[in-house]
């Protein structure tokens, strides 16, 4: 039987934790057998969980002959990773178990040096300092997992879910995953990838800054037809000039921040309006149905009418639910039409 060991750090995030354990827990095979094994392995006699306390039956001597060890995220992904879990976590690698890690649980994963040079994810909102602690890793905020052989990580909260569906496929196939994730009321696949859940607000300008009035001007004229020469006009200024700004303060181009800015107000039209996506894509300054649609889905990963399914607070009385996508590559639960593996809910 399979073992899967998950380790249970100091204010380790109760999700996290339980993830994997209900869903490996409840894996059946065919004929009814239970297709794992589950522990909980943990340094210290009682861990911190936040809203409880947690005595794990196992030490770490639990993850010596697990096939699988889930590392979960943490509430303090920064926090240093004790020398003991440190040295449990290479020494299980260096013999060749596989090691998966759940939304922030890629940091302490990280600083075990095992991810150098691979390419991961994590939580959207923690990816940036992800990347900025651990240089020598390629993170990629767009997708819900990634599978890098012997070792994967997953975003934030329910994509450890769609994680552990993917390890149960690989370990028994596509019958006991999919019977694994009606357990769980989950697709077995999920379209799209994290972008589809991340706000895409505009980054923040500081009050009294060069571009202050250019911004708020932008945003009330989103339906509008606007160039680069009609920005740069507006500020006064060569657009050369503008670029740099835009650059300098926002860390983008004038018609990318644009688009985004148009595309967030897009998902607030879909999830609040019944207009139609032809209705949605004209108020929000795309030129053609097409054109939206294609930028919409450059930027979240799903169409317009999919967020609108997944997201929409229009009181519809029709049940909705995310579709399913089809097999990803093994590197990775990518949305569909997306580029190829950059670097890293």
């Amino acid at each position: 039987m399979h073992t899967v060991a998950v380790l249970a750090l100091d204010q380790v995030i109760p999700f996290d934790l339980s993830t994997p354990i209900e869903v490996f827990s409840r894996t059946r095979l065919p004929d009814g057998r239970p297709a794992y094994q589950v522990r909980v392995c943990a340094q210290q006699d009682e861990v911190d969980a936040g809203a409880f306390i947690l005595r794990a039956p196992w030490g770490l001597e639990g993850l010596r002959d697990a096939d699988t060890i889930i590392v979960p995220g943490v509430t303090d992904p920064a926090a240093p990773l004790p020398d003991a879990v440190r040295d449990a976590l290479r020494a299980a690698a260096a013999d060749g178990t596989r090691i998966a890690s759940i939304c922030v649980g890629t940091f302490p994963l990280a600083a075990t040096g095992l991810l150098d040079g691979l390419r991961v994810t994590t939580h959207w909102r923690a990816a940036g300092l992800l990347a900025a602690a651990h240089p020598d890793i390629d993170v990629d905020p767009d997708v819900l997992y990634v599978d890098n052989g012997q070792l994967l990580t997953s975003a934030g909260a329910a994509a450890g879910l769609d994680l552990c569906l993917h390890m149960i496929r690989r370990d028994y196939g596509s019958a006991v995953a999919a019977d694994a994730a009606r357990l769980s009321v989950m697709p077995l696949e999920r379209e799209g990838g994290q972008a589809q859940f991340i706000v895409y607000d505009h980054a923040p300008t500081p009050q009294g800054s060069e571009l202050e009035a250019l911004l708020t001007w932008l945003r009330e004229n989103l339906a509008h037809d606007l160039t680069l020469a009609d920005i740069a006009e507006r500020a006064g200024t060569s657009t050369r000039t503008l670029i740099r700004r835009f650059r300098d303060q926002t860390g983008t181009t004038p018609l990318q921040w644009l688009h985004r800015a148009r595309v967030r107000q897009a998902q607030h039209l879909l999830e609040t309006t019944e207009h139609s996506v032809e209705r949605i894509g004209s108020q929000v300054g795309f030129g053609s149905p097409t054109t939206f649609r294609d930028r919409f889905k450059r930027t979240t990963g799903v169409s317009p009418q999919t967020y609108r399914r997944t997201f929409s607070s229009t009181g519809d009385s029709e049940p909705r639910s995310i579709p399913t996508a089809r097999h990803p590559p093994p590197a990775a639960s990518r949305r569909p039409g997306a580029a190829p593996p950059r670097p890293n809910s």
